[in-house]
């Protein structure tokens, strides 16, 4: 066990060594935060590749202090260098904790924050000297975020939406709790609020229904209802990236 440490984890590595492990965590970080980057995302190219640095000279860090004089390298099997890569994770766990926002039920930053946390795991790998293990995880992270979101959006999500919709009068709130389940809206009343100068409604809905693709078929439900109703005001709640 200690012999494969020494292997993945050299005592003494060079300058070129260093020099390697760094380009090449910092080209692991391009690869992902383009992908982030190009999608508007909060965690975008230099947040990304700057994670992976972070990650990558934590555990150079660890490797050099390995070197420790008066010491054989079979003592260093003991040695409990995985409170460097605890404490970096920690760390980026504040960071990914910030970039996931909640406002009411819409909850925003998960992938952003997961993709911090994938990043991290990179960078300690590559720092270590597992260049291999690295790389593959910094191809497989790419392919998750980007072609495997095909997928994703071929699945069919729960979505949630609040929609307020003017009517001529409060006997029109039961008749679109009913009108529009035949096309798979689910619309259940929460509020309402009376003009006083011509009596109309501004009643509040919380619809949910399940769609698969970008925007959850938020347009297709506003063309719906627009096509009966006059929509003052809408806004998703559903859990997004």
């Amino acid at each position: 066990m200690s012999s494969t440490m020494i292997e993945l984890m050299p005592l003494n590595p060079t300058w070129m060594d260093i020099a390697g492990r760094l380009l090449l965590v910092v080209a692991a970080g391009a690869l992902i935060g383009l992908n982030r980057e190009a999608g508007g995302h909060a965690a975008g190219f230099r947040t990304t590749i700057l994670v992976g640095l972070a990650a990558c000279l934590t555990m150079i860090q660890a490797n050099l202090l390995l070197s420790t004089m008066g010491k054989t390298p079979q003592s260093f099997a003991s040695m409990d260098i995985l409170r460097f890569p605890l404490g970096i994770l920690t760390g980026v766990g504040f960071i990914g904790g910030g970039a996931i926002l909640k406002r009411g039920d819409l909850i925003t930053g998960v992938t952003t924050a997961a993709t911090l946390w994938i990043m991290t795991a990179i960078g300690l790998c590559i720092g270590g000297g597992q260049l291999v293990v690295g790389s593959a995880g910094a191809v497989a992270a790419f392919i998750v975020l980007s072609p495997f979101k095909w997928f994703d959006e071929l699945i069919s999500h729960r979505q949630k939406a609040r929609m307020v919709i003017e009517l001529a009068g409060s006997t029109y709130m039961e008749k679109i709790e009913t009108e529009f389940s035949p096309l798979g809206y689910s619309f259940c009343f929460t509020d309402k609020s009376i003009n006083e100068y011509d009596g109309t409604v501004h009643a509040t809905f919380q619809v949910r229904w399940k769609h698969a693709g970008a925007g959850g078929g938020a347009s297709e439900l506003l063309t719906t209802v627009e096509e009966r109703y006059k929509v003052v005001s809408f806004e998703m709640m559903t859990t997004t990236a």
